[in-house]
């Protein structure tokens, strides 16, 4: 039984945790690693069974990301893959090169 307690807090302490950066990056600017502005997070996709981070989904793209061939979701909003950031802070920035 002390063994399910603890695995339970385990699990509540992480999805607090992953709540947290969610929340952090919703609205944060994403910017490439040479200063060009892409959009704004509206949005994070992620694998619904291991909780790994897929996306980020854009809002308010502009003109140059629009230039890139970057993936679409269904409803046209533009994603950048999750593994092409470098640093989340103020901004997130991501690699140019891991779009393309």
């Amino acid at each position: 039984m002390e063994k399910f307690i603890n695995n339970f807090i385990q699990s509540l302490s992480m999805q607090t945790t992953e709540r947290k950066i969610y929340s952090s990056l919703l609205g944060k600017m994403i910017v490439t690693k040479e200063g060009k502005r892409l959009g704004f997070v509206k949005d994070i996709t992620f694998e619904t069974r291991s909780g790994e981070l897929i996306n980020l989904v854009l809002k308010e793209p502009t003109p140059y990301t629009r230039n890139l061939n970057l993936e679409r979701t269904p409803s046209n909003d533009f994603l950048i893959p999750y593994n092409s950031i470098i640093a989340i802070g103020d901004f997130v920035v991501v690699s140019e090169e891991d779009l393309i």
